[in-house]
């Protein structure tokens, strides 16, 4: 599983990659990177084929572990544009990137 920084995140983001927060609900609520879908870990196993297969996913979560376990998952199922964004939404937020708060991404 190869790791991205920030900012090429946000670049891979920006040019069309679908960010995919792993967390529980409760912590995308209390901040997110704006513009990311949810699927909770806890869901992931039932809910990954949500996920399109012809588009690059940026992983992300807390920290960067729990996104790197969901995009490991993810290359198993056949899915082979899957990064992680390492450093997580804590990450994100430090560099100054968008940020959200609420339900409002959630799928």
């Amino acid at each position: 599983m190869e790791d991205i920084s920030v900012q090429e995140g946000q670049r891979r983001v920006q040019a069309g990659a679908l960010l995919v927060d792993v967390r529980e609900s409760n912590e995308f609520e209390e901040v997110h990177a704006e513009g990311a879908t949810l699927i909770p870990l806890s869901e992931f196993e039932s809910r990954f084929a949500e996920l399109p297969k012809d588009r690059e996913l940026v992983m992300i979560c807390r920290s960067g572990a729990r996104s790197a376990r969901a995009g490991e998952y993810l290359k198993t199922q056949g899915y082979s544009q899957v990064v992680n964004l390492a450093g997580g939404t804590l990450a994100w937020a430090n560099e100054g990137m968008p940020t959200a708060t609420g339900p409002e991404a959630r799928q």
